[in-house]
């Protein structure tokens, strides 16, 4: 199918905040920030365990608030949150101080998930683009990833000036301050089809879109499709981030930049590595929508790249244990690069056997699963890391999905 939308000043504003928005300097570092920080790989799965929880209990309520009351007010809350969450971050060293910073971490998550995508569909619905759902989004998403690219480079020069990881949570504020004054900029139209909410009418209001909300989700074909994009992405968020000690193991069995401090060395492999991880990330998701029309059923994409991922994620466990890094290395850019080719596929699937009128609440739905899978899915990847090692703690979690996925799989109902 080819592109029939316009590349209008709001497609570029949809592009901006994704770029923005993924200019989060701390991302390549945060596990390195905190083993910095004296944590073990278990308190570092906690503390992931109640970003995710946290965000898998706001994520209904903010949901239903964005459907409710209004998705771009929504999302400047999400914003002022995040920001909040990088001051604490910067002024705080130690596990306990932690627990806050990824709490107010998770309230801008909640706020955000789910309601800046409905903003795009609805966009979509007003200039009757609804059939090109997986390219405008696979377009706009791409930007997102061009920002993660550019961002682990700016990071890296961060670390490698200063030789402390706290700063780059600093330097993350700018880019979300933009964010914010962007998203006040957004037109009043994709707040969603519930604009005003006199004061006695909002227990009403959020009425029906919980009973539009039960509605939906008691379609067990519905529950399926968003728990096969649920589980991998939970998965691939549980367990990305541990990339990070793979490059700085790599980075330090290099005979290069000797006279440098680990840090340093770390920093310049990471930055250079995520760079292009991103930029490949960033072809897939514009390639997510001609990916899915070779399919006839776009369930089958879906189904397969979930079953490629979990392969791929035991094979980084293995080569890792026999201390192949740079193998380990390869195999986990595959996994990003699936992340990114299913996301588009998934969430227009999604968003097609959605009800628009609540399709934020839905979204958020789906964002919530993932978090909860992937709180689960942290704890245990940090648990089996400190008593067994990093690779065998891939192995297992990736084998255990593996075999679970008929329970999850896309069902071919939904023609392309």
């Amino acid at each position: 199918m080819s592109k029939k939308y316009q590349r209008n000043l709001q497609y570029y504003k949809f592009c901006l905040y994704g770029f923005l928005k993924n200019l989060k300097f701390f991302d390549p570092f945060l596990i390195l920030f905190f083993i910095d920080a004296g944590l073990s790989f278990l308190q570092i799965g906690t503390l992931y365990a109640v970003r995710e929880i946290s965000t898998n209990i706001l994520e209904l309520p903010t949901g239903i608030a964005a459907d409710s009351l209004g998705r771009r007010k929504t999302m400047i809350c999400s914003f002022i949150f995040y920001i909040i969450s990088f001051a604490v971050f910067f002024y705080s060293n130690s596990y306990l101080l932690f627990i806050p910073a990824m709490i107010l971490f998770a309230l801008g998550e909640a706020c955000r998930t789910g309601t800046h995508k409905a903003m795009i569909f609805e966009y979509l619905k007003i200039n009757n683009w609804q059939d090109q759902k997986v390219h405008y989004y696979g377009d706009t998403r791409s930007w997102s990833q061009i920002g993660s690219a550019v961002s682990a480079l700016i990071a890296a020069g961060i670390v490698f000036l200063s030789a402390d990881y706290k700063y780059i949570f600093a330097y993350s504020i700018i880019p979300y301050l933009i964010n914010l004054l962007l998203m006040i900029s957004y037109p009043k139209e994709l707040e969603g089809v519930i604009k005003h909410h006199p004061g006695s009418n909002i227990i009403s209001k959020f009425g029906k879109v919980i009973k539009a909300s039960i509605h939906t989700f008691t379609k067990i074909s519905i529950l399926r499709v968003i728990s096969s994009l649920s589980v991998f992405s939970g998965f691939h968020r549980a367990s990305k981030d541990y990339l990070q000690p793979v490059l700085s193991a790599f980075s330090l069995s290099l005979p290069i930049f000797l006279y440098y401090e680990e840090n340093k060395r770390t920093a310049f492999i990471i930055g250079i590595a995520y760079f292009f991880i991103y930029i490949l990330t960033a072809f897939a998701s514009r390639k997510s929508g001609e990916s899915a029309s070779k399919f006839l059923h776009i369930s089958m994409p879906l189904n397969i790249s979930m079953i490629a991922g979990f392969v791929m994620s035991s094979l980084i466990g293995i080569f890792y244990n026999l201390g192949l890094m740079l193998i380990s290395i390869l195999l986990y850019i595959g996994m990003f690069i699936i992340q990114n080719l299913r996301k588009p596929m998934g969430i227009a699937y999604v968003s097609d056997m959605t009800n628009p009128d609540i399709l934020a609440t839905t979204l958020s739905a789906e964002s919530q699963i993932t978090s909860l899978f992937s709180g689960i899915i942290a704890v245990f990847i940090g648990y089996c890391a400190d008593k067994f090692g990093l690779g065998t703690a891939l192995i297992v979690v990736s084998f255990v999905l593996l075999i679970f996925t008929p329970l999850y799989c896309a069902k071919k109902n939904h023609k392309r």
